[in-house]
C-alpha cells in the first residue's frame, strides 16, 4: 500500500539533473617523447593522483577541499 501523500506535495513532480561532462583522462596529461606529464598540480594534503581543480581565482582539491588561492597580477596602469 502506498504512503499517503502530504498537502504540499500536490503536483510536484521530481526534478531530473542534467549530467555533466567530465574531463577525459588524456587532458590531464601531456605526453613528450618517453616522459608523460601532468598538467595540474597535486594536492598537498591528499598526495599522488589527486589534482586540484583550478577555478578563476583559486585552486581547489575536491576530496579534502583544499584552497589556495591565486595572486592577482596588478598591470602597470593599475600601479599609476
Amino acid at each position: 500500500m502506498a504512503a499517503p501523500a502530504k498537502k504540499g506535495d500536490k503536483g510536484k513532480k521530481p526534478q531530473q539533473k542534467e549530467k555533466k561532462e567530465g574531463k577525459k583522462l588524456s587532458a590531464l596529461y601531456t605526453i613528450s617523447g618517453d616522459k608523460i606529464e601532468c598538467k595540474n598540480r597535486n594536492c598537498p594534503k591528499c598526495g599522488q593522483g589527486t589534482f586540484l581543480g583550478l577555478h578563476k581565482d583559486r585552486l581547489v582539491c575536491g576530496k579534502c577541499k583544499y584552497v589556495e588561492f591565486l595572486r592577482k597580477e596588478k598591470t602597470e596602469e593599475q600601479k599609476e
